[in-house]
């Protein structure tokens, strides 16, 4: 397994990072105290609840960069080490509860950065607060468009929802030779409403022809009576963008209402063979993910096979742009260490941005560099479910 430390080698390379002095471990005369810095960075997600395997997924990839950063002494930026401490706490899914987590963190824990939380709702609020304080975030799942528009203090590692939804309907028509779709969607969910509202808009611009748009409430179990509407129009794929827990109940109930088109979804499907009662409910769907275990670049398999030992288990999509988010990050803190600036100021935040706004890595989830508005620039994973696993069908 390659370590942490390595990775970060390859970020000086890129970031040409050179010796620093000061930072929180020196004396006021500029010696060294002999003692190393530590900066605390938080990590905000769903502990708790139904999406609570985001949760644990986010923190067996800070585990994991945790562990090797430690083997290393923290940290390694020219001669000097810095400790990183890594800080938890439960969003619970509830935007109420990100604001106060975040609060903790900024104005109890005094973190340098955040990393999540993983719902974008809970951006939404959580991310308001850091921007006044002027913490950097970047969050490892929300996709939602307005959570980097909040200001330049927020960052994610993942694509947003515009370019699911798009992505989709592209491929329903060029891939899968689609000529009718219909849409099934959260009306409680800006993820769900972004991604639906994008690929119906692709979908016309295809010439692929949407006979069918239907919607649930937040929350709901029962969607039968929509399926039925959707399966008397015989569209050839069916999108449905949210989260695993709620597409394990509507492929059961597809199923029962007779709907025969090839299911399509999002990210937020990663998982949903962990959680559906029949596999074969989800046989021929295709989703777009962050990344596969299946992709056989370098980045990906050292990931891979570092947690599958950390852990006797396979990394999803929220582990992997979890660990992206927090190497994004160290690589950005590294830069501000190199100044010499002291942690938690004003020109140590800004030189975080700065370093954020110049990323051009190799990272799990793909060659990452940021556009005008913080969104990372990479290709996605469409992942195909059949024979009851998913299977890496390639990068689109």
């Amino acid at each position: 397994m390659k370590r942490f430390l390595s990775l970060l080698l390859a970020l000086a390379m890129m970031f040409t990072l050179v010796a620093c002095g000061g930072g929180n471990g020196a004396n006021s005369d500029g010696s060294d105290a002999g003692v190393p810095d530590t900066i605390k960075i938080g990590v905000m997600g769903t502990m708790t609840g139904e999406q609570a395997l985001d949760g644990d997924n986010i923190k067996g990839a800070i585990a994991l960069i945790q562990q090797e950063l430690d083997a290393d002494g923290g940290l390694k930026v020219g001669d000097k080490t810095v400790k990183i401490e890594f800080v938890f706490g439960d969003s619970e899914a509830k935007p109420e509860q990100a604001v106060n987590v975040i609060q903790k963190f900024i104005n109890q824990d005094q973190v340098v950065a955040v990393l999540g939380p993983n719902n974008s709702s809970d951006c939404l609020s959580a991310y308001e607060v850091a921007q006044t304080a002027g913490v950097p975030c970047i969050s490892n799942c929300a996709t939602n468009v307005k959570v980097t528009q909040i200001g330049e203090y927020c960052f994610r590692s993942c694509f947003i929802d515009p370019f699911q939804g798009s992505k989709m309907a592209s491929f329903a028509s060029e891939k899968l030779s689609a000529k009718t779709a219909a849409v099934l969607y959260n009306t409680g969910s800006d993820y769900s409403i972004g991604c639906a509202e994008a690929f119906q808009e692709q979908a016309a611009a295809m010439g692929m022809e949407v006979v069918a748009v239907e919607s649930y409430a937040d929350g709901a179990t029962e969607f039968q009576s929509q399926l039925t509407n959707i399966a008397a129009k015989t569209p050839d794929v069916l999108f449905i963008p949210d989260y695993y827990s709620v597409i394990a109940l509507v492929a059961q109930q597809a199923n029962a209402a007779g709907v025969t088109a090839t299911m399509l979804g999002s990210d937020g499907w990663d998982s949903v063979l962990d959680v559906v009662t029949d596999a074969s409910l989800l046989e021929g769907s295709y989703y777009c993910s962050g990344y596969s275990t299946q992709d056989t670049s370098e980045a990906v398999q050292t990931f891979v096979s570092a947690y599958q030992e950390k852990y006797d288990a396979s990394p999803n999509m929220f582990a992997a742009q979890g660990y992206d988010a927090a190497m994004i990050m160290c690589a950005a803190l590294a830069k501000a260490e190199e100044q010499g600036l002291t942690a938690g100021t004003a020109e140590y935040m800004a030189a975080v941005i700065d370093a954020l706004n110049a990323t051009d890595m190799e990272c799990v989830t793909g060659h990452v560099t940021y556009d005008e508005f913080n969104n990372p620039e990479k290709t996605a994973a469409i992942i195909n479910i059949t024979g009851g696993a998913a299977e890496f069908w390639g990068k689109y």
